[in-house]
């Protein structure tokens, strides 16, 4: 089942990947912030960072880190303000990608960097899987608690919501991000989809590869798979993000 500090494990072990790809102090823009546990992760290293995030976020509640609210159109900072722009599993939420783009493009500084992380088609095929079996885990629980002298009235009907919820989940598929449907996004979360993306909106590609760690929207067995065995099984199974790195067209690598 989810877990909010799960997620934290897994968005922290990500900064340890992208921080080669970070020039020495560099000012930071992080878009779709969440809780802010990146943003605070990158400023414990010694960089600049600034972070924004719409503010009807699911996170807003659980933020770790000053995050600023936006209106997830308009970028509320100056042209050329930042050395880096970073995202983490935000842009498939974009409805207008195009627009977003062309905001990156205006913050970043001439010599700037964008970096993004994003879920995979892997990741899309494995959360379809597990909802199944998410799905029967909150079965399981609900009959559980329809057993006599289990819980009160209340506990119960909460339980068999939360069952139903899963078991629609499992059968529509209802999409993750913001184009297509649940099945499409098999395609639309491909690699090759973001880099014929990122290529029409006016970026080179210098550094992409797979993130290298294997987990499902539903973080099938939590912390009790080590981020280590999950590196392994990313090897068999596939890589559940992608990390895109990227620049203007003749900008030199430093």
């Amino acid at each position: 089942m989810f877990s909010i500090e799960y997620l934290n494990t897994l968005r922290a072990a990500e900064i340890v990947t992208i921080v080669p790809y970070l020039p020495s102090g560099a000012r930071i823009l992080e878009i779709g912030a969440g809780t802010g546990l990146q943003a605070l992760e990158l400023q414990r290293r010694g960089f600049d960072v600034m972070a924004i995030e719409v503010a009807d976020s699911a996170y807003a509640s659980v933020r770790v880190f000053p995050v600023i609210d936006y209106d997830g159109i308009h970028i509320p900072f100056g042209a050329q303000s930042f050395d880096v722009v970073f995202s983490s599993n935000a842009l498939e939420h974009v409805r207008d990608l195009e627009g977003l783009h062309a905001e990156i493009r205006r913050v970043l500084k001439a010599q700037g960097i964008a970096i993004h992380v994003l879920p995979t088609h892997a990741w899309r095929f494995w959360s379809i899987l597990s909802s199944y079996g998410n799905a029967l885990v909150y079965i399981r629980s609900a009959i559980r608690r329809s057993m006599p002298h289990s819980g009160d009235p209340r506990s119960l009907g909460c339980a068999w919501y939360q069952a139903v919820r899963a078991c629609g989940a499992a059968v529509l598929q209802p999409r993750h991000g913001e184009r297509g449907f649940g099945f499409a996004e098999l395609w639309l979360f491909h690699p090759r989809w973001w880099r014929k993306n990122f290529r029409r909106n006016g970026f080179e590609l210098f550094y992409d590869r797979p993130m290298g760690l294997f987990y499902t929207g539903s973080m099938v067995c939590g912390a009790r798979i080590l981020l280590e065995r999950r590196a392994r099984l990313a090897q068999i199974l596939g890589s559940s993000c992608h990390l895109y790195v990227m620049r203007f067209p003749d900008t030199p690598v430093s």
